[in-house]
């Protein structure tokens, strides 16, 4: 099964319990065979949670989730040694990151410390305890929300930390026919009860997939159009702080990934376009200015692609 027909499997069987969300779902196939991350910033009730249980039933692997709250220890994240009475010694217990998908919910209601935690668990794909590396699992996907309402008492991730993070996925209310479609939905049972029924992926097919995107061209123009899309985001009237060079990366291997699930193993400039949103408005902070006139990220990202010649 190519990397197309993979994706299309996915959503398919990802829409039997959520309604609509196709950005979000399309970033959550990617991030899995890309090894990132998302942060997902949307109000409550809109099947964030639900989303993450799901793909961990696709995947044939483990869930956790991780409620962060002011009060919680990076030992609660990762793990740590328990001393055993009854055999005077130390056992390690891992913690709940040791999953195939973490669900981090409400990732900025903790302390820095432990945010940090996290994001080295992400990047480094391993967690050391008392001196020992502990692998996680493979596939690794963790899926982070934030709340963009109720910020007090809420401790913001730095822009470093917001950089690990390969897309930033916004998910808003529903239209109104989709909200129908949910109320029918929980009409006919819970969507919960439908998960034992999704259709695993065959073992392998992930891996494929990934392969088919790492075969995947990308011709010296698009290249340097990403470089350009980059370097403007540190000049635009509308940002105080730009693109870093691992957003540059981020978007490029994107961009492949988008090829490879169109069934194509060239990159194109409309591949590069399309994500730019997700790649990075999260890694770009507005000028007062900017939010003053009502701009927001994804509006300062467009305005920079308008002025940009488009490589043939």
């Amino acid at each position: 099964m190519n990397a197309k027909d993979t994706a299309a499997r996915f959503s398919t069987e990802l829409h039997r319990v959520i309604v609509g969300q196709e950005e979000t779902i399309r970033l959550a196939f990617m991030a899995l065979a890309l090894g990132g991350h998302i942060l997902i910033e949307g109000v409550p009730g809109t099947a964030k949670t639900l989303l993450a249980r799901s793909v961990a039933r696709l995947v044939g692997g483990s869930f956790k989730r991780i409620q962060f709250t002011p009060d919680l220890m990076p030992s609660d994240i990762v793990g740590t040694s328990i001393f055993e009475l009854a055999t005077s010694s130390f056992r390690m217990r891992l913690g709940p990151v040791f999953a195939n998908v973490v669900l981090a919910d409400e990732v900025n209601r903790a302390p820095a410390k432990t945010q940090a935690a996290l994001l080295e668990a992400m990047e480094e794909r391993q967690v050391t305890l008392e001196g020992e590396p502990h692998a996680l699992p493979d596939p690794f996907l963790v899926l982070a929300t934030q709340n963009p309402v109720e910020y007090e008492g809420t401790y913001p991730l730095p822009e470093a930390e917001l950089d690990r993070f390969l897309f930033k996925a916004v998910v808003r209310y529903p239209e109104t026919t989709e909200e129908r479609a949910i109320l029918r939905l929980h009409d006919k049972g819970r969507p919960l009860d439908e998960l034992a029924r999704l259709q695993e992926m065959e073992n392998g097919v992930l891996g494929s997939a990934r392969d088919e995107i790492e075969k995947v061209t990308v011709e010296d123009s698009v290249v340097d159009y990403i470089v350009r899309i980059v370097e403007e985001t540190r000049r635009s009237a509308d940002l105080l702080l730009g693109a870093s060079p691992r957003a540059g990366v981020h978007l490029l291997r994107a961009s492949k990934a988008a090829a490879a699930m169109d069934g194509r193993d060239f990159v194109t400039p409309d591949d590069v376009k399309a994500f730019v949103p997700p790649t990075l408005r999260h890694r770009v902070i507005l000028k007062a200015e900017a939010e003053i006139e009502g701009v927001d990220a994804d509006a300062a990202l467009r305005r920079i692609l308008a002025r940009l010649d488009v490589p043939r």
